[in-house]
């Protein structure tokens, strides 16, 4: 894991556009290839980023560039698409590099583990024709929980909650934003799963095109009651 600290100014190129103008920004490039760019506030989403497979090359600035301060230029290019990033660095403030080492995933407690475990052996729960891909589907960003493919061959990803509210939805949005800009999974379809499903949450998904599905965790096991059911 390699940390830099620098007076940067940053563009994205590629299906879409996107600058930052020059200021103080932490970014971060791992292991994996995936570079990210953080400023101190928005909480843990980065500003911008380029996913793995990538490469990063360090080149001098054009001699205009250079007059106005740029000192050096990252170019992080996608090895599966024309997408890059363009980052002009003024100063740099402090580095920092470690090994961190194999991390060893997510452990999730035991209800989540089982309904993400439960919704993989029946992924027909997600609708006629689905078929699983995998389970810890890992991104640059963590993984998610379930990719599927619906019945017309797209791709479906899935976030798994047991009380599903908004910073849920929210993961699974920073999830999908970085998986379409895969041109082999894209586009990629969002199902928010929980036990439970706040209202506002599913206003919030809703209006993002992301479907909700609510699972009832004791039938899924099969040691639901039907008899001591009023209805």
């Amino acid at each position: 894991m390699r940390l830099v600290i620098a007076r940067c100014s940053v563009d994205y190129i590629g299906r879409l556009r996107a600058h930052l103008p020059l200021a103080t920004r932490l970014l971060m490039v791992k292991a994996d290839g995936s570079v990210l760019i953080h400023s101190d506030g928005g909480s843990y989403k980065p500003l911008n980023w380029m996913s793995p497979p990538a490469t990063l090359r360090v080149a001098d600035p054009e001699a205009d560039d250079a007059e106005s301060g740029v000192q050096e230029v990252w170019h992080v290019q996608h090895a599966k698409s024309d997408d890059r990033l363009v980052i002009s660095i003024h100063e740099h403030l402090h580095e920092y590099s470690h090994d961190l080492g194999v991390d060893p995933g997510l452990v999730k407690d035991g209800v989540e583990a089982d309904l993400q475990r439960l919704l993989a052996e029946q992924i027909h729960r997600l609708g006629p024709g689905h078929t699983l891909v995998r389970r810890e589907y890992m991104t640059a960003i963590g993984p998610v929980d379930i990719l599927a493919r619906n019945a017309e061959g797209g791709t479906v990803a899935v976030e798994l909650k047991r009380r599903g509210d908004i910073d849920g939805v929210e993961q699974l949005t920073r999830y999908l934003e970085l998986l379409n800009r895969d041109p082999l999974l894209a586009p990629v379809k969002g199902i928010f799963a929980a036990q439970q499903i706040k209202p506002q949450a599913r206003v919030l998904a809703t209006d993002r095109g992301i479907d909700c599905l609510t699972l009832d965790y004791d039938e899924m096991r099969g040691v639901d009651d039907a008899e001591s059911r009023l209805f």
